[in-house]
């Protein structure tokens, strides 16, 4: 497979479902789609992708590789992007990567130099988040964690911090309270898709599997194990 393949990206793990193709070489995404979206992900994301690759000459058969998010975020969303990712590889031949959601939100504050640190936060609900801190030069402070948001809003130290994903906003929130200069300047509903197309690009299949990453439990899974706690007492 030469150099210049063609990526095909796909996102369903938030507040989005959104696919492109890009090349390599390419500075724009050759076609692009994104809906947001809180649910009906698994009824969008299908003829979401025949549009976009409608768009672009070749088709299917012009696909090197497959990149899909792993997550973390909406359990549901996740399995319905790594299960067409994954059909779509075995069906074309081609490579599947996954690319984590939490690096995908921040993926362009990576390549622009700046002050402090770099957060990424995507909702957890019930008052958490899911967190990863970068230095401003891209390096991993922290690995992904499931925090509180006022553990998470602690984490990112003194500031200036620069916030992206679905949760910046409440950390945000909670680092104003504690005198912390933050700042959101990255997306906060999906992440970029073009950005997870690059992300696929540059990455390595074998060393990045599709594999789901999930930080906690399905909160369905949670519900009934504090339901048979409470029935055991």
């Amino acid at each position: 497979m030469v150099e210049s393949m063609r990526i095909l990206a796909i996102d369903a793990s938030g507040g989005a479902v959104s696919a492109c193709v890009t090349a390599r070489e390419a500075v724009e995404p050759l076609a692009r789609e994104s809906m947001t979206m809180q649910r009906g992900h698994a009824e969008a994301l299908a003829p979401m992708i025949e549009r976009v690759m409608r768009g672009v000459e070749g088709g299917f058969s012009s696909i090197g590789r497959i990149a899909a998010t792993v997550g973390p975020g909406s359990f549901t969303g996740i399995r319905i992007g790594l299960a067409s990712a994954r059909a779509m590889g075995v069906a074309l031949g081609v490579p599947v990567i996954g690319v984590s959601s939490l690096v995908a939100y921040v993926g362009e504050l990576l390549l622009e130099p700046g002050a402090g640190v770099i957060a990424s936060a995507i909702d957890a609900r019930h008052g958490r988040v899911y967190l990863q801190v970068f230095e401003a030069s891209g390096r991993p402070l922290i690995p992904a964690r499931l925090a509180t948001i006022r553990e998470a809003a602690r984490i990112i130290g003194a500031g200036p911090a620069r916030l992206a994903g679905d949760g910046a906003h409440l950390v945000r929130a909670e680092a104003a309270l504690l005198g912390v200069a933050a700042e959101i300047v990255g997306e906060t509903v999906a992440p970029d898709i073009a950005i997870v197309a690059r992300l696929g690009l540059i990455g390595d299949p074998t060393q990045s599997p599709p594999r789901p990453f999930y930080l906690k439990a399905p909160d369905a899974i949670q519900s009934m194990d504090s339901s048979i706690a409470r029935a055991e007492t």
